[in-house]
């Protein structure tokens, strides 16, 4: 049984509910859903097994789907927004692989905006798909028409032989890598040459300069000093007569003061010490008059320096309006042009031998495809009698499947050759392409087989309307099915077969009323004696007393089942 249901929480919510005993790894533990629809607000506890969704025509069963397709990053529909609401907000809550857990949200607004939510970290609603598409598989209404592309076909093969995929894959994308470079030799000489003349003028022209890192700020400095010397030597010519120049200056103030303390320097240590103290500040003043001399007495600029300065500051301006702006800049596109020169000089070199190499890396491919038919031919037999097996016993007795190999007349993305799936329900016919022979309940359970003997990819199920144009012998063998690929993977349906329904380990009921003037859909679980009730419901419209014993003898038969 699940747990009481609760309240949604926010889409910023990361603590997930305890997992239910028995729940597979990564398995959607929790879904809640609120103004999605004709549901206001909505909270479902699940666990592993089958579990099914059931209610009357019009109930809005299919918009379990839909909350459960927001969250693998269906494209945004807001139509969805319950009419009056400003947005709907659909979060479910995963168990980990290693017993943590784990949360998704996806929002939509009536304004058009959206916001997709991991653990409660804002994400893209790509990032949501690809986390999403790991834990949840989805096979709407009418997605086994996915089956009819040749891509998927191919893959049913593929998945039997991934190494020999993944060769192929590489062997081909180095022979294009090659035959492209190739191409742009041959097809882009002249503007190659171009290319060539403009990389190695800019080259050259950056190089004759040799801009240093940092060199900029000493040169303004200098430049700044150098114009501005009359200023700087009057300056110091002042300060000199101050020290040592003038009638009256610190040096003779400081001689002095020596002298004076030569009487008292004999007879006291400390004024000793002073006397020592003022020579020193004496040396120090006169060393520093020597300097302010020299500076004094250079009071013109060496024009020579003058221009030298100017003349590197406007090579350097000159460099960064062409390939600044800054002259960190500079050098980043001189490392850039002599890479580009270095894989143009390249490809000059390499014209003469390229043809050969692509010659040779297309004969790898051939082989790579050569490899990846036989292993696709190997698995063929065997896949389509495991599915045969499973297609017969889905109420279609007489069918037939093969896989066929058609060789291309050039290597392409996925092989050397293409696949195609040849199927008939009917005894008497020759096979044909599944595109042009399969019904849609054909399709649906031509896929259900397929998620039977592959398995699903992931650790999640969805299948809607999986039961559409069924009935009889044929539901049951699908309920059957849908079981068996229960007891690996945590499996939803969207039902309307009382057959399915029986075979449920949780039984969901999807009900519609009017409340308040509006149309409200709720989903509960059922308990037993509710489920009685459903099934019977779904077998005749009512629970009358031969439709409740009908419904019991699905329900024991189904327990029965080991």
């Amino acid at each position: 049984m699940t747990r009481k249901a609760r309240a949604p929480r926010a889409a910023t919510a990361t603590t997930v509910p305890v997992a239910p005993p028995g729940l597979p790894a990564a398995a959607l533990a929790r879904l809640e859903v609120r103004n999605l629809a004709t549901i206001r607000e909505l909270a479902l506890d699940f666990a592993g097994g089958l579990s099914v969704f059931t209610g009357e025509t019009g109930a809005g069963k299919s918009i379990i789907v839909d909350a459960l397709g927001l969250l693998l990053g269906a494209r945004a529909n807001h139509d969805l927004i319950r009419t009056g609401e400003s947005d709907l907000l659909v979060t479910g809550f995963w168990t980990g692989a290693e017993g943590e857990e784990a949360s998704s949200s996806r929002r939509l607004s009536a304004g058009g905006r959206g916001v997709a939510r991991l653990d409660g970290e804002v994400v893209s609603v790509r990032e949501l798909q690809e986390w999403a598409q790991r834990r949840l598989t989805i096979h709407w209404q009418h997605s086994a028409v996915t089956l009819l592309s040749p891509a998927n076909q191919r893959g049913l093969l593929d998945r039997q032989a991934p190494a020999e995929a993944e060769a192929y894959a590489g062997a081909y994308r180095a022979w294009q890598e090659a035959r492209a470079r190739l191409e742009r030799l041959r097809a882009g000489e002249r503007e190659r040459a171009r290319q060539l003349d403009l990389l190695d003028f800019q080259a050259r022209e950056i190089a004759e300069v040799a801009p240093q890192p940092g060199e900029e700020e000493p040169l303004r400095a200098e430049l700044d000093r150098l114009a501005n010397l009359e200023t700087i030597a009057q300056a110091a010519a002042g300060a000199l007569t101050l020290l040592s120049d003038g009638e009256e200056n610190a040096a003779g103030f400081l001689a002095e003061a020596v002298r004076t303390l030569n009487a008292s320097a004999r007879h006291d240590e400390t004024s000793a010490q002073l006397q020592r103290e003022l020579r020193e500040a004496l040396e120090s003043l006169q060393a520093v008059a020597g300097e302010l001399r020299a500076v004094a007495e250079d009071g013109a600029p060496d024009p020579e320096e003058l221009a030298r300065v100017e003349g590197r500051l406007g090579a350097l301006g000159k460099l960064r309006t062409k390939y600044g702006p800054a002259l960190e800049d500079v050098l980043e596109f001189q490392a850039q042009v002599e890479r580009e020169l270095a894989d143009l000089n390249r490809d000059e070199q390499d014209a003469g031998t390229l043809d050969a190499e692509v010659a040779a890396l297309h004969d790898a491919v051939r082989r790579a495809g050569d490899a990846l038919d036989a292993a696709r031919a190997r698995r063929a037999a065997p896949l389509a009698a495991e599915l045969i097996g499973v297609i017969r016993e889905l109420g279609m007795p007489h069918a037939r499947l093969d896989f066929r190999l058609h060789p291309l007349p050039e290597a392409a993305l996925f092989g050397t050759s293409d696949v195609t799936l040849l199927f008939t329900a009917n005894p008497g016919e020759d096979l044909a392409p599944l595109s042009e022979v399969a019904s849609g309940g054909e399709l649906s359970r031509v896929m259900l087989a397929i998620s039977t003997v592959l398995g699903a990819e992931t650790p999640a199920v969805v299948f809607d309307e999986v039961d559409a144009g069924i009935g009889g012998g044929a539901a049951l063998a699908v309920a059957e099915q849908l079981q068996r690929l229960a007891r690996s993977r945590q499996v939803f349906v969207v039902t309307h077969l009382a057959q399915i329904a029986a075979r449920a380990d949780h039984h969901f009921k999807v009900e519609k009323a009017v409340e308040e003037g509006r149309t409200v859909s709720r989903v509960r679980e059922l308990s037993p004696g509710e489920r009685l009730e459903e099934i019977a419901r779904m077998l005749s419209g009512h629970a009358s007393e031969a439709a409740l014993g009908h419904a019991q003898e699905l329900l024991t038969a189904a327990d029965d089942i080991p």
